[in-house]
């Protein structure tokens, strides 16, 4: 549990306390970081043990809305994220206030808060989270056509794949699947399972991006086979 377990950047954030009191957060933050995904309830404890002695820290509030969200108390989520932002004056947790809407059984009020935001103010992966979550506003309110169009944004190029293409690839291929287009489904969760292990082999060699190429492939009497040898990815780096 110590202190130096955290991210340099959450660090510089608890320097405003005594160095005692930054000791004693930053010990709750950790322990709720690794507690957050086998006993999330532990973990939400221990952000408002953090919240307790530094209830101004932008990032200790960040935790207590994660946690929150992960016992699904998504109201007390949403106002840990509306603070957080009006510390910060970042939009980065966005995403996580639209799925919060939808927590609390406000699709419309998503839809409406991730409209209130230029996309193109927000970094890529932020943009792509938030069309996931736009996505299944739109799925709340019976709108699969429109939660679609919702994913088709640049990010959603099979041709190269960065850390969020797997979770968008999911998305776009479960909302294909919600309108019946079952072989297009397919098709993308292939993609999804190909990216996801293409960053897998790239991440030691320390690419960002990996490029994933469709090859075409003589019909055989196997068609699982050839199933299995299109969308073959390969690790490179975009430039």
């Amino acid at each position: 549990m110590a202190p130096a377990q955290l991210d340099r950047a959450v660090r510089a954030e608890l320097k405003t306390l005594s160095k005692e009191n930054a000791d004693a957060v930053a010990k709750h933050l950790v322990m709720a970081g690794r507690l957050i995904d086998t006993d999330p309830a532990l973990a939400h404890r221990h952000s408002l043990a953090a919240v307790r002695r530094a209830g101004r820290i932008g990032v200790v509030r960040e935790t207590a809305a994660i946690t929150a969200y992960a016992t699904e108390d998504f109201a007390l989520a949403l106002r840990e994220l509306r603070t957080y932002r009006r510390i910060t004056g970042r939009e980065d947790q966005l995403p996580l206030m639209v799925d919060s809407e939808r927590g609390v059984g406000r699709p419309a009020a998503a839809l409406e808060l991730g409209r209130s935001v230029p996309r193109s103010s927000l970094e890529p992966p932020v943009q792509v989270a938030l069309a996931i979550a736009m996505s299944g506003a739109r799925l709340d309110l019976g709108q699969p056509e429109l939660a679609l169009g919702e994913l088709q944004i640049p990010q959603l190029d099979p041709e190269r794949a960065f850390s969020y293409s797997p979770a968008l690839f999911d998305a776009y291929a479960t909302v294909l699947e919600e309108l019946g287009r079952s072989e297009e489904a397919e098709e993308w969760w292939q993609r999804s399972e190909r990216a996801a292990l293409a960053l897998d082999q790239a991440a030691g060699d320390g690419d960002d991006v990996i490029e994933v190429f469709e090859e075409e492939v003589d019909e055989v009497e196997d068609h699982s086979a050839t199933d299995s040898a299109t969308d073959t990815p390969h690790a490179g780096t975009d430039e």
